[in-house]
């Protein structure tokens, strides 16, 4: 089962995995939990086990979400203090648009089914049989 909560060990970036990713999304402060942190461990952990071959479509995938998740952030200003929340939203979409070119790929999660359900539509899925028709039975 994939970890709950928001974790981050730099010493593990060497190796491909949760921190490595965190580490490459720059998704790395998480003292903070929620407030702080952009992805949880079981949102990395389900891209990674999603796509156990693919590292860049695995990351594709967590940046495709963080850009949707992040699109609707605004830039505010108090007094001297200033916020520019979307510029974090548009490193994450450049890096994605740069990904998602190198990949060739349409982000589109893996089938749930494996990929064995046969087509929706087929030739002559119309075709009746039964049916009379002029010059005799269809078929």
């Amino acid at each position: 089962m994939p970890a709950q909560g928001y974790t981050y060990n730099p010493v593990q970036v060497r190796e491909y995995g949760r921190d490595r990713m965190r580490f490459e999304l720059g998704d790395v402060m998480v003292e903070g939990g929620p407030a702080t942190t952009a992805l949880t461990d079981a949102e990395i952990d389900a891209a990674l086990e999603a796509w156990p071959d693919s590292w860049k479509r695995a990351k594709l995938f967590l940046l495709e979400s963080l850009c949707r998740r992040f699109a609707y952030e605004v830039d505010s200003k108090t007094g001297p203090l200033s916020f520019a929340l979307s510029d974090r939203a548009k490193l994450w979409r450049k890096d994605y648009e740069e990904l998602k070119a190198e990949v060739g790929f349409s982000s589109a999660p893996p089938p749930l089914d494996g990929g064995q359900k046969p087509p929706y539509f087929y030739t002559g899925m119309q075709e009746n049989p039964h049916a009379e028709y002029p010059g005799g039975v269809f078929g």
